[in-house]
């Protein structure tokens, strides 16, 4: 089958789509993966083919007024300065997409793909798949993940009615931008007010989603039509060697606890350094600091910490007593796979539903928004995590069930069956 992959965001987005579209080629699929074009060396390094799209969401995080707005964690906010940008992001999508999906006979697009999907889809009458890391379905026995605080004593009836809120909250965001590329681009009409989610293309196919049942539970009022996977894990290339320094820091002591906000952008990087600075003397624990797209940096760094610019969670995760982050879905999964315990400090979106799950699992402390981070927060929940034996064994626990799954084999299968349906 040929396949469209339509994915964008930070590396933690685009990551579990790479490692799907990899798997799907490597069961005998041709695989084309639509992104950002500075995406490419990624992509390719996995050798995936790329199809580059004009525009940098980094550039987008960095700016002052988002900067702003992700340390106040105003998700309404957050969305209206990323509207400003997304008729000029639909636009490069539809324009780049529509070519990049002639001749194909599928596309899969998540959150930030699915709406560009489903309109070429439509224009170039093929099939179109929804494949998310969050729950989209509604369901009555818990809250969609934008809304993961609903008080506990309802009966459900809001659990469910919180899956279209958040559906209209994405669509009402990116619906001028939608109308614009399907007008100006593809010569569709517009689609309808309420958003595509009734369309045949949009219900038709099976829902791929890509996270462990054993994180969240598959919910009983789900019909078939849901496939929850397991993870797409995208591990890296064999020629990654870890530089020697950090080989020295971590046999010289005992295992460091990871910190990094990854893709998040803060107004002072500087305090925040010297904030965990603060913490980690507090509790006298050794650290690996990731400067990440904040540039989460010190000027006055002990011995006892280790900066870096980047390596593969897979494969530093598993040697750290514990690991603090923001909450995205990639770096939550890497985490609980690795084992360890996890310290979760939202931002906005869906963070702050991973940190709540992380907490309900018993696999790390109660999570900590960043607004509201301090140093004895802090220092309080890396205590906990890498002093309770009963936290620290569920954890491992859950890693290994998770590790025990294949999600992207059971993702390829689901598109095999969908495939010979359609065929018979």
């Amino acid at each position: 089958m040929r396949i469209a992959l339509i994915a964008s965001g930070s590396r933690g987005d685009i990551e579990p789509y790479l490692a799907l579209g990899k798997g799907l080629q490597q069961a005998g699929h041709v695989v084309r993966f639509i992104a950002h074009e500075n995406f490419g060396e990624l992509v390719t390094a996995h050798g995936v083919e790329f199809w580059p799209i004009a525009g940098n969401t980094q550039d987008v995080a960095q700016s002052p007024e988002m900067r702003k707005l992700l340390e106040k964690g105003n998700f309404i906010a957050i969305m209206a300065e990323m509207r400003k940008g997304a008729q000029d992001n639909a636009l490069a999508f539809t324009q780049g997409g529509l070519a990049a999906c002639e001749g194909m006979e599928l596309i899969i697009g998540g959150l930030a793909g699915m709406f560009i999907g489903v309109a070429l889809a439509e224009k170039l009458n093929i099939q179109f798949m929804q494949a998310h890391y969050i729950p989209f379905s509604p369901t009555r026995e818990y809250p969609h993940a934008l809304f993961p605080s609903l008080p506990a004593f309802l009966d459900g009836t809001m659990n469910r009615i919180s899956y279209p809120l958040a559906q209209q909250m994405m669509w009402q965001g990116f619906r001028s931008a939608d109308t614009i590329a399907r007008q100006q681009v593809l010569g569709l009409r517009k689609a309808p007010f309420w958003g595509p989610y009734r369309d045949d293309r949009f219900t038709q196919n099976p829902i791929l989603y890509g996270y462990s049942p054993a994180v969240i539970p598959i919910p009983s009022d789900w019909d078939d039509k849901a496939q929850v996977t397991g993870y797409w894990f995208l591990d890296s290339v064999d020629d990654w060697t870890p530089p020697a320094d950090l080989l020295e820091f971590l046999q010289a002591g005992a295992p460091p606890v990871y910190i990094g906000f990854g893709s998040m952008s803060m107004r002072n990087p500087e305090a925040t350094a010297q904030l965990i600075m603060q913490a980690l003397a507090r509790t006298q624990r050794r650290a690996i600091m990731l400067s990440g797209w904040g540039g989460l940096r010190s000027t006055d760094v002990p011995d006892s910490v280790f900066t870096i610019d980047s390596a593969p969670h897979a494969w530093l995760f598993p040697r750290m007593a514990a690991v603090v982050h923001h909450g995205g879905a990639g770096t939550t999964s890497a985490g609980l796979r690795a084992g360890v315990p996890s310290i979760i400090v939202p931002f906005f979106a869906d963070q702050p539903f991973w940190g709540q799950r992380v907490a309900d699992l018993g696999v790390g402390p109660a999570s900590i928004p960043f607004k509201r981070l301090t140093a004895d927060r802090l220092a309080q929940a890396i205590q906990i995590a890498v002093t309770d034996q009963a936290m620290r064994q569920r954890a491992a626990e859950l890693g290994e069930r998770i590790r025990a799954e294949d999600g992207i084999a059971r993702a390829a299968a689901v598109i095999q069956q969908m495939q010979e349906r359609k065929v018979g």
